[in-house]
Protein backbone atom coordinates (compact mmCIF):
# COMPACT_ATOMS: atom_id res chain seq x y z
CA UNK A 1 0.00 0.00 0.00
CA UNK A 2 1.58 2.82 -1.26
CA UNK A 3 -0.93 5.82 -0.57
CA UNK A 4 -0.32 8.52 1.70
CA UNK A 5 -2.38 7.92 4.75
CA UNK A 6 -3.79 10.37 7.29
CA UNK A 7 -5.29 10.86 10.63
CA UNK A 8 -9.12 9.31 10.75
CA UNK A 9 -7.97 7.21 7.46
CA UNK A 10 -9.77 4.15 8.43
CA UNK A 11 -7.38 0.60 7.39
CA UNK A 12 -7.86 -2.74 6.62
CA UNK A 13 -5.15 -5.19 7.33
CA UNK A 14 -3.89 -8.66 6.67
CA UNK A 15 -3.75 -10.03 9.56
CA UNK A 16 -4.04 -10.10 13.46
CA UNK A 17 -0.73 -10.06 13.89
CA UNK A 18 0.06 -6.87 12.01
CA UNK A 19 -1.40 -4.93 15.07
CA UNK A 20 1.54 -4.29 16.78
CA UNK A 21 1.87 -2.78 20.88
CA UNK A 22 -1.10 -3.74 21.55
CA UNK A 23 -1.64 -5.80 24.81
CA UNK A 24 -5.23 -5.02 25.74
CA UNK A 25 -6.95 -8.33 25.89
CA UNK A 26 -10.50 -7.54 24.31
CA UNK A 27 -8.79 -6.81 21.10
CA UNK A 28 -8.39 -10.45 20.39
CA UNK A 29 -11.84 -11.29 21.30
CA UNK A 30 -13.77 -8.60 19.60
CA UNK A 31 -11.16 -7.38 16.35
CA UNK A 32 -10.63 -9.34 13.11
CA UNK A 33 -9.12 -8.10 9.62
CA UNK A 34 -12.71 -7.43 8.50
CA UNK A 35 -12.69 -4.32 10.47
CA UNK A 36 -10.58 -1.45 10.30
CA UNK A 37 -8.37 0.07 12.15
CA UNK A 38 -8.22 4.20 12.61
CA UNK A 39 -5.36 6.30 11.91
CA UNK A 40 -3.70 8.65 14.77
CA UNK A 41 -1.89 10.97 15.07
CA UNK A 42 1.80 9.77 16.45
CA UNK A 43 5.21 9.36 15.20
CA UNK A 44 7.39 6.26 14.58
CA UNK A 45 10.82 6.29 14.43
CA UNK A 46 10.74 3.21 12.39
CA UNK A 47 8.25 4.19 10.53
CA UNK A 48 5.39 2.52 11.46
CA UNK A 49 1.49 3.72 11.34
CA UNK A 50 0.10 4.93 14.28
CA UNK A 51 -3.25 3.35 14.59
CA UNK A 52 -6.70 2.86 17.21
CA UNK A 53 -8.74 0.13 17.59
CA UNK A 54 -12.06 0.21 18.08
CA UNK A 55 -14.25 -1.92 20.21
CA UNK A 56 -18.27 -2.93 20.84
CA UNK A 57 -18.00 -0.91 23.65
CA UNK A 58 -16.93 3.05 24.33
CA UNK A 59 -14.64 2.37 26.78
CA UNK A 60 -12.71 0.09 24.03
CA UNK A 61 -10.18 1.54 22.68
CA UNK A 62 -6.48 0.61 21.85
CA UNK A 63 -3.62 2.25 20.56
CA UNK A 64 -0.85 0.17 18.75
CA UNK A 65 0.93 0.54 15.10
CA UNK A 66 1.21 -1.58 12.06
CA UNK A 67 3.46 -1.51 8.95
CA UNK A 68 2.34 -0.15 5.36
CA UNK A 69 3.11 -3.25 3.55
CA UNK A 70 0.30 -4.45 6.11
CA UNK A 71 -2.55 -2.34 4.62
CA UNK A 72 -4.97 -4.16 2.04
CA UNK A 73 -7.21 -0.92 1.82
CA UNK A 74 -8.15 2.40 3.07
CA UNK A 75 -11.46 4.89 3.05
CA UNK A 76 -10.73 8.22 3.84
CA UNK A 77 -13.62 10.77 6.10
CA UNK A 78 -14.01 12.20 2.92
CA UNK A 79 -14.89 9.15 1.10
CA UNK A 80 -17.89 8.39 3.44
CA UNK A 81 -19.17 11.67 2.67
CA UNK A 82 -20.44 11.49 -0.97
CA UNK A 83 -24.27 12.50 -1.15
CA UNK A 84 -25.16 9.17 -2.97
CA UNK A 85 -23.74 7.17 -0.47
CA UNK A 86 -25.22 8.71 2.37
CA UNK A 87 -28.44 8.32 0.58
CA UNK A 88 -28.61 5.16 0.12
CA UNK A 89 -26.64 4.12 3.93
CA UNK A 90 -28.99 2.08 6.29
CA UNK A 91 -28.50 4.73 9.29
CA UNK A 92 -30.48 7.40 6.75
CA UNK A 93 -33.17 7.57 9.24
CA UNK A 94 -30.17 8.40 11.74
CA UNK A 95 -30.01 12.07 12.73
CA UNK A 96 -26.11 12.31 12.45
CA UNK A 97 -26.20 10.67 9.00
CA UNK A 98 -29.37 13.38 8.30
CA UNK A 99 -27.06 16.08 9.23
CA UNK A 100 -24.37 15.02 6.92
CA UNK A 101 -26.75 14.59 3.70
CA UNK A 102 -28.04 17.98 4.59
CA UNK A 103 -23.92 19.10 4.18
CA UNK A 104 -23.17 17.19 1.09
CA UNK A 105 -26.09 18.94 -0.57
CA UNK A 106 -25.06 21.90 -0.32
CA UNK A 107 -21.29 23.47 -2.15
CA UNK A 108 -18.27 24.63 0.60
CA UNK A 109 -15.25 26.03 -0.27
CA UNK A 110 -13.32 22.89 0.86
CA UNK A 111 -13.01 18.78 1.03
CA UNK A 112 -15.00 17.64 3.78
CA UNK A 113 -15.64 14.39 5.55
CA UNK A 114 -16.91 12.18 8.42
CA UNK A 115 -15.07 10.63 11.41
CA UNK A 116 -15.26 8.93 14.26
CA UNK A 117 -18.59 6.63 15.50
CA UNK A 118 -20.61 7.79 12.21
CA UNK A 119 -17.73 7.53 9.61
CA UNK A 120 -16.88 3.60 11.30
CA UNK A 121 -20.67 2.77 10.68
CA UNK A 122 -20.76 4.34 7.50
CA UNK A 123 -17.97 2.41 6.27
CA UNK A 124 -18.57 -0.79 8.24
CA UNK A 125 -22.34 -1.47 8.19
CA UNK A 126 -22.38 -1.87 12.55
CA UNK A 127 -24.88 -0.33 13.75
CA UNK A 128 -22.42 1.42 16.42
CA UNK A 129 -24.68 4.89 16.02
CA UNK A 130 -27.96 5.69 17.36
CA UNK A 131 -30.61 8.22 17.63
CA UNK A 132 -28.31 10.12 20.67
CA UNK A 133 -24.39 9.79 18.66
CA UNK A 134 -23.06 13.19 17.78
CA UNK A 135 -21.81 13.20 14.37
CA UNK A 136 -17.65 14.00 14.24
CA UNK A 137 -16.79 16.05 10.82
CA UNK A 138 -13.46 17.41 9.37
CA UNK A 139 -12.43 19.61 6.82
CA UNK A 140 -9.38 19.38 4.65
CA UNK A 141 -7.61 22.87 5.29
CA UNK A 142 -3.89 22.85 3.31
CA UNK A 143 -4.69 26.99 3.03
CA UNK A 144 -6.23 29.41 5.13
CA UNK A 145 -10.06 29.39 4.71
CA UNK A 146 -12.80 32.66 4.29
CA UNK A 147 -13.95 33.17 8.46
CA UNK A 148 -17.54 33.76 6.80
CA UNK A 149 -17.63 30.10 5.41
CA UNK A 150 -16.59 28.85 8.27
CA UNK A 151 -19.18 30.44 10.34
CA UNK A 152 -21.60 30.07 8.04
CA UNK A 153 -20.59 25.66 8.07
CA UNK A 154 -20.71 26.13 12.45
CA UNK A 155 -23.94 28.22 12.15
CA UNK A 156 -25.92 25.51 10.29
CA UNK A 157 -24.22 22.51 12.38
CA UNK A 158 -25.43 24.84 15.74
CA UNK A 159 -29.27 24.08 14.86
CA UNK A 160 -28.62 20.35 13.61
CA UNK A 161 -30.15 17.72 14.77
CA UNK A 162 -27.63 15.94 16.60
CA UNK A 163 -24.42 17.57 18.47
CA UNK A 164 -21.71 17.88 15.84
CA UNK A 165 -17.88 18.44 16.13
CA UNK A 166 -16.24 19.86 13.63
CA UNK A 167 -11.38 18.82 13.22
CA UNK A 168 -10.01 21.28 10.66
CA UNK A 169 -6.66 19.57 9.35
CA UNK A 170 -4.19 21.92 8.34
CA UNK A 171 -0.62 20.80 7.30
CA UNK A 172 0.46 21.14 10.81
CA UNK A 173 -2.38 19.58 12.60
CA UNK A 174 -6.13 20.10 13.66
CA UNK A 175 -7.90 21.91 15.82
CA UNK A 176 -11.44 22.26 16.97
CA UNK A 177 -13.27 24.75 14.90
CA UNK A 178 -16.25 26.07 17.42
CA UNK A 179 -13.29 26.65 19.85
CA UNK A 180 -10.90 28.76 17.37
CA UNK A 181 -13.89 30.82 16.15
CA UNK A 182 -15.11 31.43 19.77
CA UNK A 183 -11.62 32.14 21.27
CA UNK A 184 -9.67 33.13 18.45
CA UNK A 185 -7.36 30.36 19.21
CA UNK A 186 -7.15 26.75 19.48
CA UNK A 187 -5.34 24.02 20.41
CA UNK A 188 -4.01 22.79 17.47
CA UNK A 189 -2.81 18.78 17.64
CA UNK A 190 -0.12 17.64 16.23
CA UNK A 191 2.20 14.49 15.60
CA UNK A 192 4.16 15.62 18.36
CA UNK A 193 1.74 16.44 20.67
CA UNK A 194 -0.84 19.53 21.25
CA UNK A 195 -0.17 23.64 20.95
CA UNK A 196 -2.33 26.57 21.54
CA UNK A 197 -2.53 28.34 18.64
CA UNK A 198 -3.70 31.66 17.01
CA UNK A 199 -3.25 31.19 13.52
CA UNK A 200 -3.33 27.41 12.45
CA UNK A 201 -1.68 27.31 9.31
CA UNK A 202 1.73 29.41 10.88
CA UNK A 203 3.87 27.63 12.90
CA UNK A 204 4.35 29.79 15.95
CA UNK A 205 7.19 30.06 18.76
Amino acid sequence: MTATLRPHDLIWLTARDALEGITESWVDSVWHTGLPVVVRRDVDDAGRIPVGVRGLKRDQRAAGWVNAACVTRVVSPEDLSAQGDLLRSPFITQPPVQVALQLAQQAWPWTWGITGSTGYALATGIPVIHTDSDLDLLIRAPQPLPAAAFERWQSQLSSALCRADTQVETPLGGFALNEWLRDGKALLKTRRGPRLIADPWHREE
